[in-house]
């Protein structure tokens, strides 16, 4: 506990409290600052004070969460952030980075649960943590070495400061809360219980929320005042008291791709601080921002020029009259470029309907036009079968270039709408050259966030208007169509015009790139309306079929429960991490291989499937069940319910911008986690059926990163492998083991291919010997001997590494880059981590961009040749086709050359071609 205590800001907090305590200062411009300077007071404080300390300043992030889900009334009672304070969020945002402390913002969850995350993270076990926040609900994670301060009012609390405040434990906070409630956040907790009935209660209980409602009947007894009524209270209010519970808690274990080591405070930014503090009008600060530029060796920055600070004036119309649409149809028509959205009445595209269009052709500028708003009193629109019409031949000419922010979603809204109520009668965008998404994904794919908000912040210093400053939260959030167009109108303009402005601001970062660029334009754009239309196919599934399979695992899953059961002497919740924690450690006294960050000894998959390969029978058990229950829960039941009532298929969503290697992901449902290895996954597979008169046919890479590796490393023994069409693990098994080809066994070839893909992901001696049953003695010869015989692939990996830690990242063949922020970090972990990434993802992100060229081959010539087949999968290194029958033979050929011919390397590409009535049976 020597080190100096890792630093947790409640950063949300402070600004409330700040705006709403300190004078209001605003600039000789009217902008408002006060909560500003208030807010970078306190961190400069807290700053000096910790020297030596890792920050993190949390944010709450714009939107949601978990717990407005939980309880649509949540926070509802708290008034609408007030102008003068919005405005100083994006400012203080900006000012705590160019100060150089790490600033977090999670969406989904509030500050407060990232803070807990990190303060009880096994990462922070070892050493003091200080949790910086003015809330009393931060008082539930305070314990041993967890404090609590509040920079405002210089007071701080440990655990006998949060007894003596508030009268009970840390660890019984959140019941207090659960009792009183809490009217900010308007967490309903037991009407007419105040805080010195709720300590009361639990003092005399002993105990939280189950205890108390376990001993209802002494409550009578207890010294508070009202007590003979209160045990009817509680029992008339427990449902709301444990949905309090439950609001009241702050998570301890929100998903965070961080650690400590990213927790260090950075350099300031002088010349970006100078530009703040000039806009800020804060001219002490920026005249010490000058002075430790100049102490720091930097050049002395000029001060901003106020022009700069002041955001151009905005003019954005909602068009309602046919002069106003007549006027802007011929600025689209005359427009080199324009930028597009669609407001829809909700997120899935193939279901959702279209509410209004707006469009912008120069920064500043845009227009929205409602089609079908329906509120009561709603101005009268523009008749929409008109209005589309007049539309679709720009939206259909190639030769009118349109940019869009995350346009496919667009593209599909458009295609399904009926014009006049004929459902085939949509609009065929065409043109799309730019997607201001994509162009963030490309120039940086391990940026966490590539949607507008994030990216007009990021790159125009701009908050933009968040759905739900318009249309509410929770249970009670308004549909598009039902928003006022008041607000309606100005925000949907502001989609297009920030859409405009951003491509503006990125394609000036990408052409800086030229490869960047070129992978943009000849790898991603063209993919958006090939992967429009496969969405918009979708995939035919046996429905009855999934809900006999899902029996049949339900069956499966009781007889292994019964088996749980009987290998540990009792009956117990499988689902239940402390139930079976219990059986696992205490009862049948497994190894510990791993614990929680609150100390418990792990029940998680990872440690599950150690155990069962050690052969202990009830995590073998354990494993078997937990793959039952998912796959009977996200495909056997759940598919059935996502068929498309119109279409009565599945219609997945692709997604280009969330993996960082260039590989697709997909989602509702996710086809790409469906297994392939097990007899169960091959079943949930063979619902995916073919039509009448039509087959399935899957055409797959085959060892595709084991040719890319040939390939980038040159290596001479793994391109006679390939070049001469050998088994490559049999040959690679045969050069291991010393033995002639033909002599390899089975055995023999299972090992070589797993050294074949163990070392394209980075793995060591210990985890090959793991893998295929040796010593890690013995499997560290192997890998050496593996290295002597194929030197070029060992001098590939030293190559990347060197090449990775000089410039910070590395390359796919066609030149798509990944970052590496940790391939010269000081912590080995981290810095061993980067370096295996550095070696795999020019394997697997070239491997996303040849497949992602094969689609969009495969779809010109389907186009082009007008044959009946269509894609309607893509899976890692597969596509899945839909082909009438008497095409089969035909379509099968030129799929194979398609793939095949996608890119020419030093190894031939193998593509594997099955058939069948269902996916199944294509493989």
């Amino acid at each position: 506990m020597s080190q100096a205590p890792l630093v947790l800001v409640d950063g949300s907090s402070y600004l409330y409290r700040a705006f709403h305590a300190l004078p209001p200062l605003t600039t000789s411009k009217g902008l408002p600052t006060g909560a500003v300077k208030g807010v970078l007071n306190m961190l400069k404080s807290l700053r000096k004070q910790y020297p030596d300390s890792p920050f993190a300043v949390v944010f709450d992030a714009k939107g949601g969460t978990f717990r407005d889900d939980m309880y649509a009334e949540y926070k509802a009672n708290r008034p609408s952030m007030p102008d003068d304070m919005r405005v100083q969020i994006e400012p203080l945002h900006q000012s705590v980075i160019a100060l150089g402390f790490p600033l977090l913002c999670v969406e989904g969850v509030e500050a407060d649960d990232v803070i807990g995350t990190l303060a009880r993270s096994s990462a922070a076990a070892d050493r003091p943590v200080v949790i910086s926040t003015g809330d009393k609900d931060m008082a539930q994670l305070v314990d041993g070495h967890i404090t609590l301060v509040n920079t405002m009012t210089g007071s701080s609390m440990d655990v006998e400061g949060v007894k003596e405040k508030f009268g009970v434990a840390p660890e019984q906070i959140i019941d207090y809360l659960a009792l009183m409630g809490d009217s900010s956040d308007n967490i309903p907790g037991v009407p007419g219980i105040g805080p010195k009935t709720a300590s009361g209660l639990l003092v005399g209980v002993n105990g939280g929320l189950t205890e108390l409602y376990a001993q209802l009947d002494i409550v009578p007894t207890l010294p508070i005042r009202g007590a003979k009524t209160l045990p009817a209270k509680l029992e008339e209010h427990k449902e709301m008291a444990f949905l309090s519970y439950k609001l009241a808690t702050i998570k301890i274990d929100v998903p965070l791709d961080i650690g400590l080591d990213d927790l260090q405070m950075g350099q300031p930014d002088h010349d970006k601080l100078a530009e703040l503090y000039t806009l800020l009008e804060f001219r002490s600060w920026f005249d010490d921002n000058q002075r430790d530029a100049k102490r720091s060796g930097q050049a002395v920055v000029a001060p901003v020029a106020e022009e700069a600070a002041v955001e151009a004036e905005l003019n954005y119309t909602t068009i309602l009259t046919q002069a106003d649409f007549d006027l802007w149809l011929k600025k689209l028509n005359d427009a080199k470029l324009m930028a597009f959205d669609t407001e829809t009445t909700g997120v899935d595209a193939q279901q959702a309907q279209l509410v209004g269009l707006s469009f912008a052709v120069q920064a500043n500028e845009a227009a929205y036009i409602p089609l079908t708003h329906s509120y009561m009193g709603v101005p009268e629109q523009l008749d929409r079968d008109t209005v589309l019409r007049a539309l679709k031949p720009i939206l259909e000419d190639p030769s009118k270039l349109k940019v869009g922010q995350h346009a496919k979603f667009d593209m599909n809204i458009l295609a399904n709408c009926a014009i006049g109520g004929d459902q085939s009668c949509g609009i065929t965008v065409q043109g799309i050259a730019f997607d201001t998404m994509l162009e963030s994904y490309v120039l940086d794919s391990t940026a966490t966030r590539h949607d507008m908000d994030s990216l007009a912040l990021k790159y125009l210093n701009h908050t933009t208007t968040s759905f739900t400053d318009i249309a509410g939260k929770g249970a009670k959030q308004l549909t598009f169509d039902q928003i006022a167009l008041e607000l309606a109108g100005p925000y949907a303009a502001e989609d297009a015009d920030v859409t405009l402005r951003l491509h503006q601001t990125l394609q000036a970062k990408l052409n800086a790139i030229p490869s960047l660029s070129k992978v943009l334009s000849e790898i991603e754009m063209p993919l958006v309306p090939v992967l429009a239309r496969i969405e918009r196919q979708g995939a035919l599934v046996d429905a009855e079929l999934l809900g006999i399979q899902s029996i049949e695992l339900g069956k499966k899953m009781v007889e292994l429960e019964r088996e749980a059961f009987v290998l540990a002497g009792e009956e117990f919740n499988l689902g239940s991490p402390k139930q079976l924690g219990a059986i696992l450690y205490e009862k049948l006294g497994l190894p510990i291989l791993s614990k929680t960050a609150k100390g418990q000894a792990s029940t998680a998959e990872a440690v599950l499937a150690e155990l069962a390969d050690q052969d202990f029978q009830l995590p073998k058990v354990l494993m078997q069940y937990r793959s039952m229950s998912k796959l009977k829960s996200t495909y056997t039941d759940r598919l059935p319910e996502q068929i498309n009532p119109r279409t009565g298929r599945i219609h997945t969503s692709y997604h280009q911008a969330v993996a960082a290697t260039g590989r697709l992901s997909s989602s509702d449902p996710n086809l790409q986690n469906i297994p392939i290895r097990t007899a169960e996954g091959r079943r949930i597979r063979q619902a995916f059926i073919a039509p009448k008169g039509y087959k399935l046919l899957a055409a797959d890479y085959s060892q595709i990163e084991l040719r890319i590796m040939a390939h980038l490393a040159k290596d001479e023994g793994l391109l006679h492998a390939f070049r001469n069409d050998l088994d490559v693990h049999k040959a690679t098994a045969a050069e291991v083991f010393g033995v002639e080809l033909m002599a390899v066994t089975t055995d023999q070839r299972r090992s070589a291919k797993a050294i074949n893909f163990g070392l394209i992901y980075g793995m060591s001696a210990f985890g090959l010997a793991k893998q295929i049953g040796v010593d890690r003695k013995q499997s560290q010869a192997y890998i050496d001997r593996y290295f002597a015989r194929y030197p070029g692939v060992l001098e590939y990996m030293e190559r990347t590494r060197t090449q990775a830690a000089e410039q910070g990242f590395v390359e796919t063949i066609f030149g798509r880059r990944l970052y590496l922020p940790d391939i010269n970090a000081k912590n080995p972990a981290l810095r061993k981590g980067a370096e295996r990434t550095a070696i795999n993802a020019p394997m697997q992100g070239t491997a996303a961009d040849i497949i992602k060229k094969a689609m969009v081959a495969v779809d010109n010539w389907l186009t082009s040749s007008g044959l009946d087949a269509k894609v309607i999968l893509q899976v890692h290194d597969e596509l899945v086709l839909e082909v009438r029958e008497d095409l089969v033979d035909q379509v099968r050929e030129e799929i194979r050359a398609h793939m095949s011919n996608a890119v020419k390397l030093d190894v031939p590409l193998l593509v594997e071609v099955g058939v069948g009535n269902n996916w199944d049976e294509a493989h």
